[in-house]
């Protein structure tokens, strides 16, 4: 596996995101999708966020993603950037856009994010099951 370090820790940090759009509205085509894919994966590389994939589909957005960045930047951190970027980059190279949402206020308000990785619940609780000789009727065990 590869994992990242820093000077006190070792870590791997994989996100699955999906945002939509205010109200849902399908304006994400065209010109418009391009631009939020550019505008994702710049501001996601500025912070050391590698995309392992992503979809722009017509009313929300989708993205897998690699968090390199040490783990002190949370997740709800990251999409409160993203999703600030760009719609505020959005506003500014598509006037039209200011015309459907009055707000200022291109992306509905939450987001769905999961961890993903490459172990399970159950290799997790497997590891930990023969870790040593236990108590078979308690399931927090002390060694």
């Amino acid at each position: 596996m590869d994992y990242r370090h820093g000077s006190h820790t070792k870590f791997k940090i994989e996100y699955h995101f999906v945002w939509v759009t205010k109200y849902r509205y399908q304006v994400l085509q065209g010109d418009i999708a391009l631009r939020v894919r550019e505008l994702v994966r710049q501001t996601c590389e500025r912070f050391e966020i590698q995309i392992l994939r992503g979809v722009v589909s017509k009313d929300h957005v989708h993205i897998l993603v690699l968090v390199s960045a040490p783990p002190d930047i949370s997740s709800s951190d990251i999409m409160r950037r993203i999703k600030g970027r760009v719609s505020s980059m959005l506003f500014e190279e598509f006037p039209m856009l200011k015309k459907r949402y009055w707000g200022r206020h291109f992306w509905a308000r939450g987001y769905f994010c999961v961890t993903s990785g490459e172990l399970t619940k159950e290799m997790i609780e497997e590891y930990l099951a023969h870790h040593f000789e236990k108590d078979p009727n308690d399931r927090f065990d002390v060694e």
